[in-house]
């Protein structure tokens, strides 16, 4: 097996195709917010920007993460010479960059996107949090197969696809969770909970299929030079397997508790809910009811 030196696999490499995801990203939401902004965003927001200041933050921090796993030295590694970090940089796509571009969105330019007679049925059926969980889980076990795989990592135009599906997946699947539309509502604390913890349950299907991997499932990796000559093929699979599945139900942990915590902070206190501060925290403004 061929050996190559660390420091030229760990050099990042300009991914073309990854910045004008990250350019479409960041230039669309600041188009949206100077050409909806003067019409569309409520009173209060028009003195900050037309979204507050924790909004662009969370935003352009999603956006950030999303960079960096698409063309920092996670991705040279993760296309080139190791299947875990691929998984790596699919984890920060849609467990880290996906909720915090959702976050980071006022919800009066959510509301001009999704708010139409024929996006919103559309977009009502498949936030459903039964039907994310099942599109979702379903996707994210394709992903992992190895003629997917494969076609990744030999055809461009289906790699940049594919990092606009995992983008995509993540924000369909955080939508119940995170949303500030009433139209298109998130669930009750419990129901996030209850449905956060199927997302950590399902996928322990297609890890462990590579973390109890006898043999090498993806040829590219395989034959792949290796940078480290105690990560073997075999070995990386089996990494793969545990970040998916200890790592991504770790972080998903995480957020169950910290619904959990708010639910008895909110229970205690009488306060709202606490996705309203994107839009109303510091004002007199009532925030519209959603399904608690």
């Amino acid at each position: 097996m061929p050996t190559i030196d660390p420091s030229i696999a760990l050099r990042p490499q300009a991914s073309p195709d990854a910045w004008l995801l990250v350019l479409l990203l960041g230039g669309g939401y600041l188009y949206l917010l100077s050409a909806w902004g003067p019409t569309s965003a409520p009173t209060h927001l028009r003195r900050r920007g037309y979204a507050t200041r924790q909004q662009k933050i969370l935003y352009f921090t999603g956006v950030l993460v999303f960079g960096i796993g698409a063309s920092s030295p996670i991705h040279n590694v993760g296309e080139n010479y190791l299947y875990s970090f691929h998984m790596v940089q699919h984890l920060m796509f849609q467990l880290v960059a996906a909720p915090l571009l959702i976050l980071g969105t006022p919800a009066w330019m959510l509301r001009r996107m999704l708010v139409r007679p024929k996006v919103l049925p559309v977009v009502t059926v498949l936030t459903k949090p039964l039907v994310a969980l099942l599109l979702v889980n379903a996707f994210v076990a394709t992903a992992h197969t190895p003629q997917f795989v494969e076609a990744t990592l030999s055809n461009g135009l289906f790699h940049l696809f594919t990092h606009f599906l995992w983008v995509a997946v993540g924000l369909l699947m955080w939508w119940p969770v995170t949303s500030p539309l009433p139209e298109v509502p998130h669930y009750s604390y419990l129901g996030r909970m209850g449905y956060l913890f199927s997302h950590s349950i399902l996928p322990t299907v297609p890890a462990s299929f590579l973390t109890f991997a006898s043999a090498p499932l993806y040829s590219s990796y395989e034959n792949a030079p290796r940078i480290w000559e105690f990560i073997t093929p075999l070995v990386d699979l089996q990494i793969a397997g545990l970040l998916m599945k200890i790592g991504g139900g770790l972080l998903l942990w995480a957020v169950i508790a910290a619904l959990f915590f708010r639910w008895s902070h909110e229970d205690r206190t009488g306060g709202p809910d606490a996705l309203y501060w994107r839009d109303f925290a510091g004002t007199d403004q009532t925030p519209e009811l959603v399904k608690r």
